[in-house]
């Protein structure tokens, strides 16, 4: 049934304005609190994260008072993903409590993205058991927050959202320690401006979204916002294809083979921006689309130096890793008031014609204890 649904979106999703604003835009969605929405409501949140932002950028402070007993994690992630992000995310986060000096054991689950909500809900169970001290989780799907909402109940772990940056309005008490990531919204509109800058006055173009849920309506619908703002840009098509580099492709030569004179297609994620570019290779028309990257990972830096993705916004990938564990520290030394509740971390633009000795710095900075 999984993948009969699949095939079917896949054949609607040709079909231009089948998935409206009522279902991929977030504006005017009462489950999230936009970025900006809640740093102008909250003006302290907004120097707690600023100031938290400078702590991450330096060198690390040993604890206080050190700890012996180690400090229990579960990380449950949609790590199985041609996207480096969330291997790095483990990495730059047990890095950087080995800096600080907190001893920990980290137990990791990787899934497929939402695709494998029952093996989630099964490590959920796990957490609720086992009580571990913290749970780093993320939230995509709509079942996700139910699975959150039952650990946050407990109140025996506390929890940090992953890769989400708007807080959800309904969720707990208690709220989550922190919800940490580089936002959707902010990269998406960078990526909007980067393709109107080169695509002129008159346009056409596809987007290609993740599955149903969060980060397709924070990545997808704020782009396809910014573009309708800013331009008479025609929309031909919508796809729905996973975090799927496959399903991607497949997708990919079908529009291919009915539109001929794309400008762009924006793609939401590493994995689907290499299965829109297979397709082009495939049919001969690599370098005749404009196609962006979605993160910066190795991989999409590859394929940019490559001639293949044209752009991406580059996620200074290890801020987060360093944001989740400094918040473990602040934790252990009763400093919790002073966590902010939402880190977001920045980006740069990366394209074609940034130099070797630019995009050196740039990864010596994003990647800089994941290497």
């Amino acid at each position: 049934m999984r993948k009969l649904l699949k095939v079917l979106v896949l054949a609607a999703a040709i079909i231009p304005g089948t998935f409206g604003p009522a279902t991929v835009s977030a504006q005017g969605d009462p489950r999230f609190i936009e970025l900006d929405a809640f740093f102008s409501a909250n003006p302290d949140e907004l120097g707690k994260s600023e100031t938290f932002a400078r702590w991450i950028q330096e060198a690390a402070r040993p604890l206080k008072i050190p700890v012996k007993t180690p400090v229990t994690i579960h990380i449950i992630y949609p790590g199985l993903q041609q996207s480096d992000y969330w291997r790095r995310s483990v990495k730059s986060f047990t890095a950087r409590m080995d800096e600080i000096g907190i001893p920990h054991k980290v137990t990791s689950l990787f899934t497929k993205s939402a695709e494998d909500l029952r093996l989630q809900e099964q490590a959920i169970g796990e957490v609720l058991r086992q009580k571990p001290d913290f749970l780093i989780f993320t939230l995509d799907a709509l079942r996700h927050k139910g699975m959150i909402s039952r650990v946050l109940a407990s109140r025996d772990t506390k929890v940090i959202l992953q890769n989400i940056t708007t807080p959800l309005t309904d969720l707990g008490p208690p709220s989550p320690l922190l919800y940490v990531g580089f936002d959707h919204g902010v990269g998406s509109r960078m990526l909007a401006d980067a393709h109107i800058a080169r695509a002129g006055k008159k346009a056409r173009y596809a987007i290609f979204y993740g599955p149903v849920g969060y980060v397709s309506k924070m990545r997808g619908g704020t782009f396809k916002r910014r573009i309708s703002a800013l331009t008479d840009y025609q929309l031909v098509a919508e796809y729905y294809v996973g975090f799927d580099r496959a399903q991607a492709r497949r997708a990919a030569l079908d529009l291919f083979r009915i539109e001929k004179d794309l400008s762009f297609v924006f793609a939401a994620s590493t994995d689907i921006a290499h299965g829109i570019t297979d397709a082009l290779d495939e049919l001969g028309l690599l370098g005749t689309v404009k196609v962006n990257g979605w993160g910066g990972g190795s991989s999409e830096l590859t394929a940019i130096r490559n001639h293949e993705i044209d752009f991406t916004v580059m996620r200074m990938n290890d801020d987060n890793g360093i944001a989740m564990a400094e918040a473990i520290r602040m934790t252990l030394e009763d400093e919790i008031q002073e966590i902010p509740q939402v880190f977001s971390g920045a980006f740069s633009m990366v394209d074609q014609t940034t130099s070797d000795e630019t995009l050196e710095t740039l990864v010596d900075q994003a990647f800089r204890y994941s290497r």
